[in-house]
This record gives structure tokens, sequence and C-alpha cells, in this order.
């Protein structure tokens, strides 16, 4: 999602810079061309080797050493930057910047640069409080540096408070609301995620082996993009994307009416949930005993088709399926596609090793209202959402 994209990492010394070093690696994993640039005491905590490494590029640590560029480091860094992350941040460099210092290779390229930059402050609570730094960062934000807040937790010296580096992962959400093209800002967006459970007495339930996981990545990509997210999850063991309105749900009926509560409101909406599509016709009120026989006989009762009935009842909207198949994968998928009204759907082989449940990666296919088809080789789950995305982009557009 960030291929072409340069950004400068500024690393300052704390002892937060080892989510630095993750951070790195995010963005190298997205695609994103990284150049880290180093404070002599962010050297004491890690060494240039592991972000060089990491980055694939030299690690820029002297204001003066002219052998690593044929230009004036500190030019060259901040004319090629398409954005400046520097993370951690210390009181002492957001005081120096805020006051137009620049003594050191990282100062004097943040202050030379014209592309977007993003502080992330990492420090003890009291210097966080103490109105000197509060006043260093009002001025930033006036000057218009981006600021991102230090979560509250335990700090390394020992305090309780407002003061940690936040997660990598909401640093590189941050970062992408720069570097990612905003085409979803003010769409409304409805995505559903995850399993459903249908009991069948009060400690036994009805499921499946969905994660969640490729919901969840379409949730956290359209919001990068500039969505309105609505995420409807069944049962699952995963972090809600940052700037997400979740709704939890666990059964079947339960997603029903979550759903059709928020379709009327959404622009877009994309059923990437495992809806079970029986229950138990009878739930028991006690646990059930296994008695003297051999075999149990379960009656169960269709639910709801909660696409189908989106495809009768949708108007200007997009809505797009999955489907998760173990033979003939198109001619089910186009079936599914045709049957329910779908502007789209998204069809993997879930015996596919790289495309099953609980995986990381997908192969899919997209199949269009109009019979066209394309085909996805295996990548990231959030790979495939920008894909799937993008195509949502071209059908409105009417591509």
């Amino acid at each position: 999602m960030l291929n072409g994209k340069t950004i400068i990492l500024g690393v300052t010394g704390g002892i937060a810079v080892y989510k630095a070093v993750e951070l790195l690696r995010l963005y190298v994993k997205a695609g994103a061309d990284v150049h880290v640039v180093m404070t002599k005491n962010a050297q004491q905590f890690v060494t240039p080797l592991t972000f060089q490494t990491l980055s694939g590029n030299s690690v820029h640590t002297d204001l003066f050493n002219l052998a690593q560029e044929q230009e004036i480091g500190h030019i060259s860094l901040a004319d090629r930057a398409d954005l400046f992350v520097v993370a951690p941040a210390t009181a002492n460099f957001i005081g120096k910047v805020a006051h137009g210092l620049a003594d050191d290779l990282l100062s004097t390229s943040v202050m030379a640069t014209k592309a977007p930059v993003l502080l992330v402050p990492a420090m003890n609570v009291n210097m966080f409080e103490n109105p000197i730094y509060q006043r260093n960062q009002d001025q930033l934000r006036a000057d218009g540096y981006r600021m991102m807040d230090p979560v509250v937790g335990a700090l390394a010296c020992g305090w309780e408070g407002k003061g940690k580096m936040p997660d990598p992962s909401d640093i590189f959400d941050e970062t992408a609301q720069f570097l990612v093209p905003g085409d979803f800002c003010g769409t409304r967006i409805l995505i559903t995620a995850g399993p459903t459970r249908e009991n069948i007495d009060p400690v036994r339930y009805i499921s499946n082996y969905s994660s969640g996981k490729m919901g969840y990545a379409v949730a956290r990509q359209a919001r990068r993009r500039g969505a309105q997210v609505t995420l409807i999850s069944g049962p699952v063991q995963l972090t809600p994307p940052e700037g997400v309105r979740l709704v939890k749900v666990s059964s079947a009926d339960e997603m029903y009416r979550a759903v059709m509560q928020h379709a009327s409101e959404s622009d877009v909406i994309v059923k990437a949930a495992a809806v079970a599509d029986f229950r138990a016709a009878h739930c028991a009120q006690h646990k059930m005993k296994k008695g003297q026989s051999d075999e149990l006989t379960l009656t169960l009762t269709k639910n709801r088709d909660i696409l189908a009935e989106l495809g009768q009842i949708k108007d200007a909207q997009i809505l797009v399926g999955f489907a998760a198949e173990t033979e003939d994968l198109v001619a089910n998928a186009a079936l599914k596609l045709r049957n329910k009204n779908l502007d789209m759907i998204v069809a993997n082989d879930v015996t596919d090793p790289g495309a099953g449940f609980d995986v990381d990666t997908n192969v899919v296919k997209f199949l269009y209202a109009d019979g066209s088809i394309d085909s996805l080789s295996q990548r990231s789950k959030d790979a495939v959402a920008d894909e799937l995305l993008d195509r949502i982009v071209s059908l409105r557009k009417g591509d």
C-alpha cells in the first residue's frame, strides 16, 4: 500500500527506540522506501546496523559526513521525503524544532523539508506534563506539524502515566493518513467479519473456522483510505482497527439485525462474515446430557439469508459478497453473485493453504455482475483488501 513512497524515519534517544525497529518493519512490508536518520543518543539504544539491515538503506547519523551523499546530506534527505516521521521524539528534540534549532542531521533535515512531518513523542509523564513541553507541543501544532499523543501506561522509568510511545501499528495507521489515497473520504462503508455462533445449549454451539482476518483487513484499509467504517463482527480474537465503529454480535440473528439497522446509512456494503446457514431448531435451556444413547439427533432450521435480502433492497449501494468454496470455485461463486444480486463477489478456495481460514494471506478471484473475472495470486490479506477497494472505486465510477 506504500509502494513508491519514501519515508524518512527519524529516531531520537529513548528506551522506545526498540518500537521504531518494528515500525520500520511495517513500513518496509508495506512497500515503502525508508531512510533512517539516528541521533547520537539513539545509537546508545539500538545500533544503526539493525535499521540498515531492515531498511536495505544506509543509516544517516552525521551532519558532516558527505561520503554518503553526492549532495548536502540534510537537503538531500529533506527533498526526497514524501513524509518525515520522528519516532520516538524526545522532549529535547521537540523543544529544538519548536524553537528553530538545528544542530544535528535530524533537526536540520526536519527544518529543511517541505514534506509533512509526523512527530511521535515518548517521555516520562512529568516531562510530558511540564508546561514548557506543552507550550513547545502547542507551538509545533500551530506551525502545521502533526503530533500523536503518547499513551498511558507503565513507563520504563518506573512511573505510571501518559508518556508511552504508541504501538507501531497505530503509528503506521497515522502514517497512512498522509500517504494512502483518500479516495474513500466521505464514503460510509459497512463491513461484516468473522463467524457466528448458533447455540445448541448454554455451553455448546455450531460455528465455523472463520478468523475474521479478511473482514478486519478490509475495515482497516478502508479506514486508512478515509472511509467512515462500521464493522459488524462475530466473535474473533482480533483488535479492531483504530477509528472504526465496532458492533459486536454472536449469532446469525444478531448479525442480521445489526446489518439491517446500518445498511440504509451505508454507501458500500462488504459482507465478509461467515454466517451460519443453519441454527438449532430448539436451544436447550440447560446443558444437554449424553445419556445412554450412542447417537444424538439435532434438528436444524435455516437462518435468514442476510446477503440475499440486501440484494433485494439495495438501491445505489455497492454490494460485495464473499464465497468460501471447496470445489467448483468459479461456478459456485457466479451462481451466488447472480442469485443474490451482487455487484461483485470475492471467491477463494479454502482448501488452498495460502487462502484458507485463519491465515494471513489469501488467493482470490473477483467476479463481477457483467461476467468478467479478475484473479489475484497469493498475497497478504491487507493487500487483497486494497485490491478489493480499488475495484469498488471503479464500480462506483462506472468503469
